[in-house]
């Protein structure tokens, strides 16, 4: 029978059941390998009940660094009757399948074109471990044992991680320990160790961290100077305010006094949220909440009401499967149009899009700088990929020498110089009016907002004159934002070909891979990363200097693509979609699998650089 052959790597992936502690253990199998030096990318599949039913953890394990999915399983763990046959049929020939023995696995499970490792899992912790919760809990860490000797993991790796996570609870310890060794003596005992797949120690992480996005964004948003969250749960969002509560409590308060620095409020729906967050920038703060979808949709009016009154907004968008519920546990790209447009009438909203932990970091610390100079909402689109698993990531850094930018703000002395304030003048020419912080002055400034129309005085009128000018001068604030939001990243130095292809987000881990299999093919594409949302001059010369650019992202109706489309004046025909919306993240071989069958016939197979213009 054929084996698979590879050293750092591989994919492996557990089949468990929701709520059976089994989440502690595949997290620590993949700690284990990054502490090995070796680059990986961890992905929980999780249903969104509560327990009961099927979940996934699965680890691409990449010597190279490739971090998006690949098509393929070479190590299954099974340890879950309900997925058993859908596990089975995932195995790629030549791969492993490890199950429970315990009882006779049955006939219908049977391959002929892969190995069987059965691990008498039950019937092992049924023997040396007497209470119930445990036995559930160690049959977990058994396998993580049994993977160490399989795979030639080193055992005092995964022992110092347990050491780690039970530094205040020790007793724990020695029964974890125990676990990791049964699963070890067993299979070392009963199959030739390590596989033809198998691990070595490498120096491929260097200095970087293992963090998912949620984490980076609460941290983003307190060294970004977030006083203030007001949020209502939703997943995949959740997380993101509970992180930033516990590092509020170790950086937001007083050290004399021991008063918190911060306030944190669960509002009754996300419309509620959303207006405590403009009530709180209003008066000064800096203040920010976190939704997905389904809450875009609830807080559009108030989003509307931020960006005609031009008062600074944070929204962090952690997108899920849609529409309506949707699937909530699954990861997409749906809220693009929802979320740049939201709200009736003209609106444009500033979009940034994080591709790292990194940049989750960054740009949600700039999304507060950015929100004051421009005076208007700005929206971080992750998703739930990003914000939900663990990425290998650059450390993140923060300049203690960086000073926060709070734009066009008049103090008390400013307001004495001035003759007469105009709360929607435009005195420079850039769309963007001074404003003022209620009570810097006693009879001075602005003290009240509205959503209606106003001429530049903030005086209520329905002349349409005076509309006119203002929302002309909110596209000129627009068009401001260009120089602003981060810049897109190229991949060349010039664009040296025919076809291009753009990505952003997370889509960008699978699209650099798949660059390379498609140059193995004798296509070679220039790429462009998109950072942000309005798309700046180099967007559309990089489009305008291609025959055709091939978008990729996570929706059904290609929502980035339409956008190009629409905010650049552009011919459809030029822009060809790349799309996935089953819920899972775009693999590089689907990518590359798509591109291959768009891409001109007659030189699918050539290596030279320039391709012909395809029949229309």
């Amino acid at each position: 029978m054929e084996h698979i052959r590879a050293i750092n790597d591989l994919v492996v992936r557990f089949a468990n059941v929701n709520g059976t502690g089994s989440a502690s253990a595949n997290n620590m199998f993949a700690k284990a390998i990054f502490r090995m030096g070796i680059p990986v990318s961890p992905k929980n599949i999780f249903p969104s009940n509560i327990q009961g039913l099927p979940t996934w953890y699965e680890v691409r394990i990449s010597e190279k660094g490739y971090l998006g999915r690949r098509d393929g399983i070479d190590l299954m763990v099974c340890v879950n009757p309900q997925s058993m046959a859908r596990d089975v049929e995932s195995v790629k020939p030549g791969g492993y399948f490890v199950y429970d023995n315990t009882k006779k696995l049955h006939p219908e499970f049977i391959r002929e074109d892969i190995h069987y490792i059965g691990i008498p899992m039950t019937a092992l912790v049924m023997k040396h471990y007497s209470d119930p919760r445990q036995r559930q809990l160690f049959k977990n860490v058994i396998y993580v044992g049994a993977l160490s000797a399989l795979l030639d993991i080193e055992m005092n790796v995964l022992k110092g991680i347990i050491e780690d996570q039970f530094k205040r609870k020790q007793k724990l310890v020695a029964p974890n320990f125990k676990a990791l060794e049964l699963g070890e003596q067993y299979v070392k005992e009963h199959f030739q160790c390590p596989l033809d797949i198998r691990l070595e120690r490498r120096d491929n992480v260097g200095n970087q961290i293992l963090i998912d996005g949620n984490t980076a964004v609460a941290l983003g948003a307190i060294y970004g100077g977030a006083t203030v969250a007001a949020w209502y749960p939703i997943t995949p969002s959740t997380s993101i305010v509970g992180s930033f509560e516990k590092y509020a409590h170790r950086l937001r308060i007083d050290p004399e006094s021991g008063k918190s620095r911060y306030a944190i409020v669960q509002a009754e729906d996300e419309l509620a949220a959303m207006g405590m967050v403009i009530g709180a920038t209003w008066n000064g703060a800096r203040a920010f909440t976190t939704t997905s979808g389904p809450g875009v949709s609830l807080m559009s009016e108030f989003l509307g009401l931020a960006y005609f009154a031009e008062i600074p907004v944070v929204l962090v968008n952690v997108q899920r499967g849609g529409p309506s519920t949707g699937m909530p546990t699954r990861t997409q790209q749906p809220d693009l149009i929802s979320s740049a447009y939201a709200s009736h009438g003209d609106t444009r909203h500033v979009l940034l899009f994080p591709s790292t932990p990194k940049e989750c970091f960054d740009f949600t610390a700039r999304a507060f700088d950015l929100a004051d100079r421009l005076q208007t909402p700005v929206i971080l689109m992750s998703d739930l990929d990003l914000g939900m698993n663990d990425h290998v990531s650059p450390p993140l850094e923060w300049d203690d020498e960086r000073k926060y930018d709070l734009g066009k703000v008049l103090s008390a002395e400013d307001l004495e110089k001035v003759e007469q304030f105009g709360r929607y003048l435009d005195v420079d020419g850039d769309g963007i009016p001074y404003r003022t912080i209620p009570g810097t002055h006693p009879t001075k400034g602005s003290f009240f907002t509205r959503g209606t129309s106003k001429d530049e005085y903030a005086r209520y009128t329905e002349n349409g004159a005076a509309y006119v000018r203002n929302v002309d001068r909110l596209l000129k604030k627009w068009e401001t934002a260009k120089n602003h939001v981060p810049a897109p990243e190229l991949y060349q130095e010039e664009n040296s070909n025919d076809y291009g292809l753009i990505f952003f987000g997370t889509t960008t881990y699978a699209a650099l891979e798949a660059m390379e299999l498609l140059r193995d093919k004798g296509i070679q594409l220039d790429a462009l990363r998109l950072c942000a949302f309005p798309f700046n001059d180099t967007v559309r010369q990089f489009i305008d200097e291609h025959k055709q650019v091939f978008v990729v992202e996570q929706n059904r109706d290609g929502q980035l693509r339409s956008m190009l489309i629409n905010e650049l004046g552009l011919y459809p025909g030029q822009l060809i979609p790349i799309l996935n919306y089953d819920g899972q993240p775009i693999t590089a071989d689907a990518i590359e699998q798509m591109i291959v069958e768009k891409y001109p016939q007659e030189k699918k197979h050539d290596d030279v650089h320039k391709a012909q213009v395809p029949a229309s």
